[in-house]
């Protein structure tokens, strides 16, 4: 059956795979690196706007080009729940226990959000890196064997009958090592990028509480 499969095909097939990994990569980089830039300079202008205002209800009178960002979100979402809060207790189980644990579990919902669409990809780059490299040395196989039928049927051993085709499938390895490198190593640098601001945002949460319960035992 393999002896009806022409070699080109099946390298062409393995490299054009290999191609679309690889496209898929460096979009996903540049993306990546895009929107932690991003992110992070939006966190920048919120935060120092948020520790300059003078209490919690001024958050939302800020410009919306500041008002951007996973620590935006996070304090959008955290005012949103303590308006709902003073109109809501006592009348829905949503709202019934300490308010200052129901506050925290919201922010933490929506922190898990933030995260999870600071990882969007990643999951894709580490595919791409542990398979890549199977998916060239799976066209070097393939490429091997029939340049081995071909150098049987030819019934000749010289070097120039077999270096050729065996050494056009050795690409297809190369190729594959060449695509996973920038995944994996893409893959770990974002990873480490995504832990760094998910600790700036569990200290904003912390901070967050911290004046909000404040704010609460002023009206108290």
């Amino acid at each position: 059956m393999l002896a009806n499969i022409a070699p080109k095909l099946i390298i062409d097939a393995t490299l054009y795979t290999l191609l679309a990994f690889s496209v898929i990569t460096w979009t996903l980089i540049f993306f990546k690196i895009w929107q932690f830039i991003n992110n992070s300079r939006c966190n920048e202008r919120f935060e120092a706007a948020f520790w300059s205002l003078p209490n919690l209800e001024q958050v939302k009178d800020l410009a919306p080009d500041i008002a951007k960002g996973s620590q935006a979100n996070l304090a959008y979402e955290g005012l949103v729940w303590l308006k709902e809060h003073q109109e809501a207790a006592g009348k829905m189980l949503k709202h019934c226990g300490d308010s200052t644990e129901l506050l925290e579990q919201t922010l933490r919902v929506q922190l898990q959000k933030e995260q999870h669409a600071m990882e969007s990809g990643l999951t894709l780059l580490a595919s791409i890196g542990s398979t890549a490299p199977f998916v060239g040395l799976f066209g070097t196989v393939l490429g091997i064997m029939h340049a081995m039928h071909e150098i049987t049927a030819s019934g000749s051993t010289s070097l120039d009958v077999v270096a050729g085709p065996i050494g056009d499938a050795l690409v297809a390895t190369a190729i594959g090592i060449a695509v996973a490198v920038p995944a994996v190593l893409a893959y770990n640098f974002f990873l480490r990028r995504v832990k760094i601001q998910r600790t700036r945002l569990e200290n904003f949460v912390a901070s967050f509480l911290s004046v909000a319960l404040s704010a609460k035992n002023e009206q108290v």
